[in-house]
């Protein structure tokens, strides 16, 4: 997106020894008699599983408007003054808490535009606080709260344990509260039976001492379908409860409904299903309360609610986790694959030569590869442009982040901005997953924009843009996403008479080129020819698994005679053709070399003769006449056949580019 990223067994030994902890502790305090020590249970817990300066719970009595708030410090629950002097600036968040579910992490220092801690706080120090709201559909029971000192943030995991304690702490709280009103209600059951059932939100059903239907209300009925008729005096069991969600049978003696009846204790349940009257089944949390008369169970009351929203919600959320699994896992095998795609032998250590022309270019490269500047490469084809940028790469502070290369004239126009900036699933035909651009895998790093100046003029206000504020949208998206790149571009065009020309933009040409390199052609680097060639000679050898081949001196002649308008590229194929084409220890270098292969002007002097020989300055003004010469045969054109370049046995490409040079300009 390479290496598949995997959770570490001691992570997932600690996700178990969370989740073994939670369980423990939701047993522990399901047992409190009433909502304040629930509260205390909780808080007395919660700093020995999760490593925090104060945790507790924040209980929110809606009716009075006021909060309760139990706290544990240092080992000990804290008075209950103390808990409201450190907790009454909080309210604010408190109550916000409800509002972004399913957990709200409060910053000493947040972006623009978040809630800050407050002040009473920070002076102790606290730098994070972990929010999570205990609610159910229709109401706000209190707040789980965690503070830190210091910058210590809460991971994923510890935030997803405070948001599942929540969760169950607000159905063990709304439970607690369920049974009470159950209690209440069946004291008042004869007086106000009709008042209470029909006013209830959630599903009431009552069953005698042998699980019959004594009463419905109007939201079962709802809920359910069922009516007073279809139930009454019939085991309740055999109407709603008599299959599990699979389909399999559910033995009425293992019901905890019937089993309120048996041993005088509620049952609560919150992975059960009922069934409609239509057939369909609906998940449901329910709690079996029995009635006790004279001491002994003799019937019970079934509190029920439909949660098919909730397990839609949690099915949900279980699906995005592992999505985001997924993309995580997939990204970082491209990020991976990209890698292992640039991290090649070749580096700043294995550039071959030792000519003036080539010490140039790499002090140009040692003085600009610690810098942040921009570079932009420029030369001939074949001349290692690509090497010379990850020379640039390594020797830079960013040589441990990825190097991402891109070859502009390969990208079709329509692909151009999700190959740059990526996609989202569904942003254009063809789009069917999330895709990482090649800037968001570069960040931290450095992209190698190869072939630059073939970027399409209508894209590269676009590049342009995401280069200078460092910051883009991928396709399909509204997020916009911050990178930290250094760009390395590589040319052999003329961009400056392109931006003349009004084929690339100028602003991107100042963007690139803050520090040009221009890398020699292998003709203007004669005593590296002989060195090069033997190093590609051995690394072919030793590639194709055959024996050392020596080179002759009449054959490093020839090789220096050649112009070489391929450059290395083209030097390394023959070299390569050489050790195919050869039998036994002698190295045909004859049959490899092109048949019209340009060699250097025997009619000059031989640099071989000590007596005679050429300036660089001569040499490039023979050059000059020569190109010149070809030029004016080919009526000024470069292109096409009998153009120049074809005349000269060069690429177009090349041509202009030593045109450009030479400073060669056409008669008047």
């Amino acid at each position: 997106m390479g290496q598949t990223s995997a959770t570490s067994p001691k992570s997932h030994a600690e996700n178990r020894d969370l989740i073994h902890s939670l369980w423990n502790l939701l047993a522990t305090v399901s047992g409190g008699r009433d909502g304040l020590e629930r509260a205390r249970l909780t808080a007395t817990a919660l700093p020995s599983l999760l490593p925090c300066y104060f945790g507790g719970i924040a209980l929110l009595d809606e009716e009075e408007d006021k909060w309760d708030f139990v706290l544990q410090k240092d080992d000990q629950l804290l008075p209950a003054e103390e808990s409201q002097r450190l907790l009454s600036d909080l309210e604010p968040s408190l109550l916000e808490a409800f509002a972004n579910p399913p957990v709200l992490v409060l910053s000493i220092d947040p972006p623009e535009g978040e809630v800050r801690i407050p002040e009473t706080l920070r002076k102790l120090d606290i730098g994070r606080l972990c929010l999570a709201p205990m609610m159910t559909i229709d109401r706000r029971l209190g707040v789980v709260v965690l503070a830190r000192l210091g910058r210590r943030n809460f991971s994923q995991e510890e935030q997803l344990f405070i948001s599942t304690l929540a969760e169950h702490s607000a159905i063990g709280f709304e439970n607690l509260r369920l049974q009470q009103s159950v209690e209440k209600f069946s004291e008042r059951l004869q007086k106000r039976h009709e008042l209470i059932l029909g006013a209830a939100g959630e599903g009431i059903y009552g069953i005698d001492s042998q699980g019959r239907a004594t009463f419905v209300n109007d939201a079962a009925t709802k809920i359910l379908g069922w009516q007073d008729q279809d139930i009454f005096d019939r085991p309740l069991h055999d109407v709603h409860h008599h299959s599990h969600a699979d389909g399999t049978p559910y033995p009425r003696e293992e019901c905890p409904i019937y089993a309120a009846i048996k041993d005088g204790k509620v049952h609560r349940v919150d992975n059960e299903v009922f069934w409609r009257s239509d057939g369909t089944s609906v998940p449901v949390e329910y709690t079996s309360t029995p009635i006790i008369r004279d001491g002994s169970p003799d019937g019970a009351v079934v509190i029920f609610r439909d949660i098919s929203e909730r397990k839609e919600i949690e099915a949900q959320r279980e699906a995005a986790y592992e999505e985001i699994k997924l993309l995580k896992d997939e990204l970082e095998q491209e990020r991976d694959y990209l890698r292992d795609e640039i991290n090649v032998t070749a580096n700043f250590g294995e550039i071959v030569g030792a000519s003036a022309a080539l010490k140039r270019t790499l002090a140009q490269v040692e003085a600009v590869a610690t810098t942040t500047a921009n570079v932009l490469v420029l030369g001939e084809s074949g001349v290692g442009k690509e090497m010379i940028a990850r020379a640039i790469h390594t020797s830079s502070k960013r040589s441990d982040k990825p190097l991402v290369k891109v070859n502009c004239a390969s990208i079709p126009k329509e692909l151009f901005e999700s190959e740059f900036f990526g996609h989202v699933r569904g942003a254009f035909t063809g789009a069917h997953k999330d895709r990482i651009g090649r800037l968001q895998l570069a960040d931290g790093g450095t992209i190698f924009l190869d072939e630059v100046g073939d970027i399409p003029l209508d894209l590269q206000g676009k590049l342009l843009r995401a280069l200078q504020e460092h910051e883009f949208e991928r396709v399909g998206d509204d997020r916009t996403v911050k990178v930290d790149v250094r760009v390395v571009a590589a040319t052999n065009r003329d961009l400056a008479a392109e931006v003349k020309a009004g084929t690339f933009r100028e602003d991107l040409f100042y963007r690139l080129s803050v520090f040009p390199i221009e890398v020699p052609p292998l003709r203007e680097r004669s005593n590296d020819i002989v060195p090069l060639a033997l190093h590609f000679l051995a690394s072919v050898c030793k590639e194709l698994g055959r024996d050392p081949l020596k080179m002759t001196t009449q054959q490093a002649t020839r090789l220096e005679q050649h112009n070489w308008p391929g450059n290395i590229r083209e030097l390394k194929n023959v070299m390569e053709r050489a050790v195919i084409l050869s039998q036994g220890k002698r190295l045909r270098l004859d049959l490899a070399m092109p048949a019209d292969a340009s060699v250097i002007d025997t009619s000059l002097p031989s640099p071989s003769d000590d007596s005679t020989f050429l300036t660089h300055a001569e040499f490039r003004e023979t050059e000059k006449r020569n190109i010149t010469a070809a030029m004016r045969h080919a009526n000024w054109r470069i292109w096409g056949p009998e153009g120049a370049a074809e005349l000269l046995g060069v690429k177009p490409s090349t041509l202009t580019y030593r045109i450009k040079i030479l400073g060669v300009q056409k008669e008047k």
